[in-house]
């Protein structure tokens, strides 16, 4: 059956919106589990800095998601606001059981460390995709600066817990 409409090869500005949403809800939803897993890892810390500094990551992860949902609404889309919502999101920072029930400071940053590790990759990819809308892109670049910074402060913490 042939279409009347010729077909250009070019996602139309409701497949871009849509792609945005879907990259940025994504994106929401593994910052709502940095949030939940810095607060989570803050009650079961017992060094006081450290709980300080988990919760201070919290707040501004929170900062970041709400950017992001409004970067979404503003395309037309529905907010992501669960974590549990996106079932196929590996769920790297709510992942802290283990950690968490032996109180090891040690292995709850090196927990958190490794969520960070997962956070940083799922930007990076947000990042190359080269389909973003601008109004997107300028969402994810904004949020990426509270994602390497937390990365590059729980890589440090880490590292300096093993010496």
């Amino acid at each position: 059956m042939e279409s009347n409409t010729p077909y250009s090869g070019t996602a139309t500005h409701d497949d871009r919106s849509e792609g945005d949403v879907t990259v940025l809800n994504t994106l929401i939803a593994t910052l709502l589990d940095s949030v939940e897993g810095y607060q989570k890892s803050a009650e079961d810390l017992d060094n006081q800095e450290f709980r300080r500094l988990f919760l201070e990551r919290a707040r501004e992860r929170q900062s970041a998601v709400t950017k992001l949902q409004s970067a979404v609404a503003q395309l037309g889309g529905k907010p992501e606001d669960d974590t549990s919502v996106m079932g196929s999101i590996h769920r790297v920072f709510v992942d802290l059981k283990a950690a968490v029930t032996g109180r090891d400071d040690k292995a709850i940053v090196n927990e958190v460390e490794r969520g960070e590790d997962y956070l940083k990759g799922k930007f990076e990819t947000a990042m190359n995709n080269a389909d973003l809308s601008s109004v997107a892109r300028s969402a994810v670049d904004e949020a990426w600066v509270s994602v390497r910074e937390g990365h590059d402060q729980m890589s440090a913490l880490k590292h300096g817990l093993q010496h």
